[in-house]
């Protein structure tokens, strides 16, 4: 008696959990349009990183140089806010400064005509750098020390554009 008991009372749950189920879940054939649902307390829902840099648009207004993508341990300085900043020189925008933070950065960019890349005073740097024929560079950039990139170690002299900032400690 205790088994059939036992069998009832689960085929119901299992009724009722299925008939909430299907009251919740939107009929595949309904027109209206659904509103989004609100989490407790009526406030906002979950906020997704999408990892793009924030202000870009407006950096590129200002500046004229493309902040696309990174994780956050990468961002534009002003140049006389501290010391120890990467410096980045271009022909076209002079000196940018980044600070770096955490072990590691990544940030993805494009600054053009850039010459020259100072590493900052505690992080080691791998820039990319492109030309319009998407040629690749790549270089090493210690702590601290000033490094020759693009323009100013391609035999051609061609114009090339930063593309990508990766640091470690």
């Amino acid at each position: 008696m205790k088994f059939a008991r036992r069998i009832i009372a689960t085929g119901a749950a299992a009724a009722a959990c299925a008939a909430a189920l299907l009251a919740a879940t939107p009929s595949s054939h309904d027109s209206a349009p659904h509103n989004p649902v609100t989490v407790a307390d009526g406030r906002p829902g979950y906020v997704v990183e999408d990892f793009n840099y924030p202000g870009a648009d407006r950096i590129k207004t200002e500046k004229g140089i493309t902040l696309k993508r990174g994780d956050g341990h990468i961002v534009l300085a002003d140049c006389s806010s501290a010391t120890g900043l990467m410096e980045v020189w271009s022909r076209k925008n002079e000196r940018i400064c980044f600070r770096t933070t955490g072990t590691s950065g990544y940030l993805a960019l494009e600054i053009p005509s850039v010459f020259a890349v100072r590493g900052a005073a505690d992080h080691a740097a791998d820039v990319t750098l492109t030309t319009p024929a998407s040629t690749p560079q790549e270089v090493k950039v210690a702590k601290g020390d000033w490094t020759p990139v693009g323009e100013s170690t391609d035999p051609q002299a061609r114009d090339f554009a930063l593309v990508e900032i990766r640091t470690s400690k």
